[in-house]
């Protein structure tokens, strides 16, 4: 069966989309989010709101003194699980609303699975930290970080991206055609995974690394051999944003939602191109 798909890629690379794809319709960007976020907390470093260095409880004071900091958060390095205690199934993140994410500081330094800043552990769970740090330190909500400190200075609009899309969305549809119900990405877990954007938008990640749009690139992004990526999914789509030393870049999205199915794609795709 072939999966709805929408590439887009920088000169040299051929964009395509199968089964109308839409890369103008608000889609998911699952943790494609986490480089917003990212590159949120390296600005408001440069700017001196906050430091990298900081703790997690210089700004959420009812963590105890886990000593895990901004830095490790972003890269993945604070010793916090993939994902927050008692996640559902169905809709895993529908119960870790931001409430439920204060009741958890009090208790964070048993949650860690080992010492912060010893091994890397891809977390969920820390970008939502994160993003209700850097929203403490600034006084302000998550959505009003992104719109100032990530869309405003690459002149895009306000609710270029945004964790409410309006009815101009993709959205996967399941074997009777009905479409499929996204998980609930607007709580606590939003900084790690919420945010929407049309495919023509999160273009604009890539770029961050091929043409330094917004400085350095933030932590965030991974690496395979030569390639700067990152990638994300959720239930119901899957999405992956590369970057080659050449200045070449590529954006796939698809209305499905295996990471591992889509990042050999886009890296197939990118290596041909």
């Amino acid at each position: 069966m072939t999966i709805p798909t929408c590439v887009l890629a920088s000169e040299g690379l051929r964009s395509h989309t199968t089964r109308g794809h839409d890369p103008d319709k608000f889609a998911e960007m699952g943790s494609l989010t986490k480089v917003v976020t990212g590159t949120i907390l390296m600005r408001l470093a440069n700017a001196g709101v906050v430091s990298v260095d900081d703790p997690i409880d210089a700004w959420l004071p009812a963590a105890p003194g886990t000593k895990i900091t901004l830095a490790q958060l972003a890269d993945h390095t604070s010793g916090l699980p993939r994902l927050p205690p008692d996640v559902g199934f169905r809709d895993p993140y529908r119960s870790f609303t931001d409430d439920a994410l204060r009741d958890l500081l009090p208790s964070l330094d048993t949650l860690t699975v080992r010492p912060p800043g010893e091994t890397e552990e891809y977390s969920n769970f820390g970008y939502a930290i994160l993003g209700a740090a850097l929203a403490a330190a600034t006084e302000s909500r998550y959505e009003d970080l992104v719109a100032q400190h990530f869309l405003a200075p690459l002149g895009l609009e306000p609710g270029s991206m945004t964790p409410h899309p309006p009815q101009h969305r993709s959205l996967r549809r399941g074997l009777l055609g009905r479409t499929i119900t996204p998980w609930t990405l607007s709580g606590a877990i939003l900084p790690a995974a919420g945010l929407w954007a049309t495919p023509r938008t999160m273009t604009a990640l890539p770029r961050l690394v091929t043409d330094r749009l917004l400085g350095d690139p933030a932590p965030t992004w991974r690496r395979i051999g030569p390639m700067v990526w990152h990638n994300g999914a959720t239930r119901a789509s899957s999405v992956f944003a590369g970057a080659l030393p050449n200045g070449r870049w590529i954006l796939m999205h698809r209305l499905h939602g295996s990471p591992s199915k889509t990042d050999r794609a886009a890296l197939g795709w990118s290596s041909a191109g």
